[in-house]
């Protein structure tokens, strides 16, 4: 989440007021992440969370998402619910841009998680899998390989800036996963972001699940990878294999996995630290002026990357089934 477009008042009163959620009383910037403009919204009728969906989301993309959110929400997951206007519509526009409102979740995002939250979010994810199996839209996922072919055309030219070397172990890692990524495997919908700032905990309630604009259809053992990078890390981008050991066998306990799916976790999870180095990377080199957010440090994921390159199996990671 992020702010990089401003809304003046009287374009959001007259947005809140093709709603049936009362008149807005604030409307606050949420300063996190590099992709949509978000605002915590609140309205007589409650607390909202108000996205302006910016040039990286694909309008067509956006009843993908909208109505994953509310399959998902129908199945028992705990996600937002994208709020219908008066038209009966889920998304609108304001300041030219395609806009939604959707329920706010209470919880706290854990920065620095325990063991017990890695095990929480597997079982999250699992459920999710499952929740997700029948719907029925698709959406390609345009941050797998051909995607990171060209995120590192852009990145590359200047990836020594940020370290030397980088362009090139950039490249070798990429004909790698393009020759050796694994076919077969079984495919849904993932959410393919799963990281701690989108995973709301309460204490006696299942985990809330937020931010779906990168969701997509593709592997689902690929979004277990994404989760062992975002979640069984330390701050020094040491690996914790009692997380791992954690997160794997309360997703395995849920959906259980298959034989083919871990033996390519390795490899998966090279393929989702190549993906956040190279989108970090992008970023990091061209943060819009002005904007209100920080830019992550594309190297978190370079160190994390070198980790799997060593991996063998999936009992690196601290788990045998």
């Amino acid at each position: 989440m992020a702010v990089y477009t401003e809304v003046p008042e009287d374009d959001l009163e007259r947005f809140v007021a093709g709603y049936d959620i009362g008149h807005h009383l604030t409307c606050k910037g949420i300063a996190e992440g590099v992709e949509n403009s978000n605002f915590l919204l609140r309205t007589e009728g409650g607390q909202f969370i108000l996205t302006l969906y910016e040039k990286r989301v694909r309008r067509e993309s956006l009843p993908f998402f909208l109505g994953l959110m509310e399959h998902c929400a129908e199945h028992g997951i705990t996600c937002p619910l994208p709020v219908k206007n008066r038209e009966g519509k889920v998304l609108g526009e304001l300041c030219g841009r395609p806009a939604a409102i959707v329920t706010f979740l209470d919880g706290i995002s854990r920065r620095r998680p325990t063991v017990e939250h890695a095990a929480l979010v597997g079982s999250a994810l699992a459920r999710f899998h499952n929740a997700a199996w029948e719907f029925q839209l698709c959406r390609d996922n345009d941050l797998s390989l051909q995607g990171w072919k060209k995120l590192a055309e852009t990145a590359m030219p200047r990836a020594d800036e940020v370290r030397a070397g980088l362009g090139e172990a950039i490249a070798g890692e990429l004909a790698f996963l393009e020759q050796n990524w694994p076919a077969g495997l079984p495919k849904g919908t993932i959410h393919a972001d799963l990281f701690p700032d989108n995973v709301l905990f309460l204490d006696g309630h299942a985990p809330g699940l937020i931010d779906f604009y990168f969701a997509c259809t593709d592997l689902l053992a690929y979004d277990l990878a994404v989760c062992l990078n975002a979640w069984c890390f330390e701050p020094d981008n040491s690996y914790n294999a009692t997380k791992g050991r954690a997160l794997l066998a309360a997703y395995h306990a849920t959906r259980p996995l298959r034989e083919d799916e871990m033996a390519a976790l390795p490899l998966l999870a090279r393929g989702s630290a190549l993906r956040f180095l190279l989108t970090r990377l992008v970023d990091w080199l061209s943060v819009p002026e002005g904007a209100l957010v920080k830019p992550k440090d594309p190297l978190e994921y370079w160190r994390k990357l070198r980790f799997h390159q060593t991996v063998a199996s999936v009992a690196s990671y601290g788990w045998e089934p």
